[in-house]
């Protein structure tokens, strides 16, 4: 059995992608997996690392304002599918599977076309317009949030949840362990705060305009991921020199940060949503603006309507985000409803059952 992966662009895709592989070989060590990804994205790097073989599409998004750079999308496009059309050739897959991100979009559209059997997996509550087209076209559509049905043919979908891998929520790691690994020898309660895989600045910002306040409460310990592109301006920074904040270009094991935090603040993302949900730790979310659709702030809303979550808006982070944070910390009672909420969201087995489901297109 030959399964096609295609997709990425951040770690809010490649990652479940990688979880979503590593399903399918648990379930049958024989199958072959090749990945398909975008030219100088992060799945061309992630990909390999994690033991499978992937290939570069000449790819990128389509910008949704007049610039220079959407005049090279059309011949992107055709050159997209051209090379999509030789790789499923030569690969020869019994199912091919979109998780969003540029190259999913020319991968299925041409395995649809070419009658493999094909697969979506939607992360967010509002899917983007790659998504939406190819909805039309493949076979089986998984989704993570209620309501999907007006988006896509509801014939079509699969209540899974999102990939999550296993080692974030599923392995017993000790706190104390986990908090040395960063340079946390002290019992008090600790903040992780992170923006993605790439950083936010606003998120970082926020953090280094309430240096007051972090510096008053020095009870707390910070865990500062600020992106690589902001670690040479941040990691110099006021903040940086407090000796409660420890701060990170990138964290490389997250089921470590996630172990050692009492509470979380981060974006909306699907894939950081969706780990939140299984690690059970109270979150303060800000999500960001700049993404299509406004997704972040649906995804966020999902879990503050159910009372799971804590939600600043990203205009409002300057003067909110660590204020909230640390009323959070300070109020047991509304960090067990948090949590206990949480709880009801986790679909600890999405991956295996997408996995599933992948199976049973091609059976």
């Amino acid at each position: 059995m030959r399964v096609l992966i295609s997709g990425g662009g951040t770690g809010g895709h490649v990652y479940p992608a990688i979880a979503i592989a590593n399903a399918i070989k648990d379930k049958d060590p024989l199958v072959e997996i090749l990945f398909v990804g975008a030219k100088g994205k992060l799945e061309m790097e992630k990909v390999p690392a994690a033991g499978y073989p992937i290939k570069g599409l000449w790819i990128s998004g389509l910008q949704r304002k007049l610039t220079m750079r959407n005049l090279s999308f059309p011949l992107k496009l055709v050159s997209s599918l051209y090379r999509a059309r030789k790789i499923i050739k030569d690969f020869q897959p019994d199912v091919a599977v979109g998780v969003g991100g540029y190259a999913s979009g020319p991968i299925l559209q041409m395995a649809s076309m070419m009658k493999i059997p094909t697969l979506i997996q939607e992360q967010n509550s509002y899917p983007g317009i790659t998504n939406k087209i190819l909805a039309k076209k493949v076979n089986k559509i998984c989704v993570a949030y209620d309501g999907m049905e007006r988006f896509f043919p509801s014939d079509k979908i699969t209540f899974t949840g999102n990939p999550v891998r296993r080692d974030l929520y599923d392995t017993p790691i000790n706190r104390e362990e986990a908090k040395a690994s960063f340079g946390i020898k002290n019992d008090k309660k600790t903040v992780l705060i992170f923006g993605g895989s790439l950083g936010a600045r606003q998120i970082n910002e926020s953090v280094e305009g309430a240096f007051d306040m972090i510096k008053r409460q020095s009870e707390i310990n910070y865990i500062w991921q600020v992106g690589k592109m902001y670690f040479d301006e941040y990691s110099c920074g006021v903040v940086a020199a407090l000796p409660n904040v420890t701060v990170l270009p990138f964290i490389e094991r997250m089921d470590y940060a996630y172990a050692a935090a009492d509470a979380v603040v981060c974006r909306a993302g699907a894939l950081t949503i969706s780990e939140i949900a299984l690690i059970n730790k109270p979150a303060v979310l800000v999500p960001s603006p700049h993404v299509a659709e406004d997704h972040q702030t649906k995804n966020a809303m999902a879990l503050v309507s159910n009372n799971a979550a804590l939600m600043v808006r990203d205009s409002e982070a300057k003067e909110q985000m660590i204020s909230t944070i640390l009323e959070l910390l300070n109020d047991d009672k509304m960090q067990r409803n948090l949590v206990d909420n949480l709880k009801k969201m986790g679909r600890p087995n999405a991956t295996s059952e997408i996995a599933d489901v992948i199976f049973s297109l091609v059976k």
